[in-house]
């Protein structure tokens, strides 16, 4: 169903909320007016104690598809993304096969993709081993920038760079002004930890060392440092690099930074042994340390917030019979990140607009979508209505995302997403139309 206004007393325009009547053309804002205005034709009332915000843009995703669709693919990928507020969603290189590597690759991913998507779609490109001449024409044919491991991957197809071959991309994509982003874990500082088979939450904590966060992300700001290039450092779990990060910014160096919510919402304290749902490298660390997190954040040194959605088969994710050496890493929160965010957002008295702040206008500067992760005149009408008096009691059994397996499951949030509308379009969770989304390139 297409509307052709939204009207709230809470919507989000700029920085604050403000009761406005958002005027719905052609898939795009057309006007964002006063509450009373007239619309001809369809208009979304929305409750006086909801919220109206843009949707969110996830620059983090796994979506597999193709060549491990059975751990996720484009269809449940993007209705998990709809039914959770979020509009736009960038998939990650790997762990599809073949990964996003080269221009040819590349084909292969929106061919899979094609006809498949309830929200839009972007494309990371892959830097890996071998294909330093492969960056440049990714670029050109739209991709959003290369991914990179400094340590393995968990995926033979894609292999980590080593030092020379990091400097050497980095130099590649400053010549063209690309982005790096980059999972940052020093492999020789993995190697030399403790690495205790077994349940223990605890014991795998340590064999996934704050160090290890530290050394590769002095390594990345180096190369930054010496090549100018632009980097951006994924899922950072360790406060213990906020001081170094914020000292690089202050330097002048091109960094930007995300975190997770699985590192702002959860603790290693509450996280019980054997459960490997919780399993994902870099590891969530203690409450001391999340409090760090939300305080790096609010300070601006912590850019964004995104999902990295990365889900897997239950044997993939059983694999050990609970050893979380052996289980596969990964969190699915694709669906339920804005929501908990939120709600632990409510509970540390931070506003919602700086929720929003960081899971869609800042992740969608990151990529350059200027018409994305804001409501304004001309941007796409991508909105999710935010209701705080609507609870919500995870149920992994009810969310969308392929393989019923989730940190979230029983969790319970204060607010939940309501409404969801992709370029005006709103969506319904019970009929889902994978026609509305589109492949989105570089602009």
């Amino acid at each position: 169903m297409r509307v052709d206004a939204v009207r709230g007393r809470q919507v989000l325009v700029g920085d604050a909320f403000r009761p406005a009547t958002v005027v719905v053309r052609d898939g795009r804002v057309a006007a964002v007016a006063d509450l009373d205005h007239d619309v001809a034709g369809a208009v979304l009332e929305v409750p006086d104690a909801a919220y109206v915000v843009p949707g969110v843009v996830d620059t983090h995703v796994h979506v597999n598809e193709p060549g491990r669709t059975e751990w996720e693919g484009f269809t449940s990928a993007t209705r998990a993304a709809a039914l959770g507020g979020v509009t736009t969603l960038v998939d990650m290189p790997l762990n599809a096969i073949p990964p996003t590597t080269t221009v040819a690759h590349l084909r292969l991913k929106q061919a899979a993709a094609r006809g498949q998507l309830m929200v839009d779609v972007g494309f990371w490109g892959g830097a890996v081993p071998g294909n330093l001449a492969d960056l440049a024409p990714l670029w050109d044919a739209g991709v959003l920038g290369f991914k990179c491991f400094l340590s393995p991957s968990g995926v033979d197809e894609f292999p980590p760079l080593d030092a020379a071959g990091f400097r050497a991309a980095l130099r590649e994509v400053a010549r063209f002004d690309g982005l790096m982003i980059v999972h940052a874990e020093d492999p020789a500082v993995l190697a030399a930890a403790p690495q205790e088979p077994g349940g223990s939450y605890r014991d795998f904590v340590r064999s996934r060392p704050h160090e290890a966060e530290t050394a590769a992300i002095r390594q990345v700001l180096d190369g930054a440092r010496e090549t100018g290039a632009r980097v951006h450092v994924l899922h950072l779990s360790s406060a213990h690099a906020v001081e170094m990060l914020a000292d690089a910014r202050a330097e002048g160096l091109r960094v930007t930074v995300e975190t997770c919510p699985h590192y702002l919402v959860l603790a290693a304290e509450d996280i019980p042994d054997a459960a490997p749902q919780f399993k994902c490298c870099p590891p969530i660390r203690d409450a001391g340390n999340r409090d760090e997190l939300w305080a790096a954040l609010r300070a601006g040194v912590i850019d964004c917030v995104v999902s990295d959605h990365s889900p897997a088969t239950a044997e993939e994710k059983g694999r050990g019979d609970g050893d979380l050496q052996q289980a596969w890493g990964g969190i699915a929160g694709l669906q339920v990140g804005f929501a908990a965010m939120a709600d632990e957002a409510r509970r540390r008295g931070v506003p919602l607009a700086s929720v929003v702040r960081w899971m869609a206008r800042s992740t969608a500067d990151l990529v350059g979508f200027e018409r994305k992760g804001r409501i304004a005149v001309g941007a796409d009408a991508d909105l999710a209505v935010y209701d705080p008096g609507v609870d919500l009691t995870v149920a992994v059994s009810e969310l969308a995302h392929r393989n019923p397996i989730s940190a979230y499951d029983g969790r319970r949030l204060r607010g939940a997403v309501t409404h969801t509308l992709v370029r005006g379009a709103l969506v319904d969770g019970t009929r889902p139309d994978h026609t509305r989304g589109r492949q989105l390139v570089r602009e």
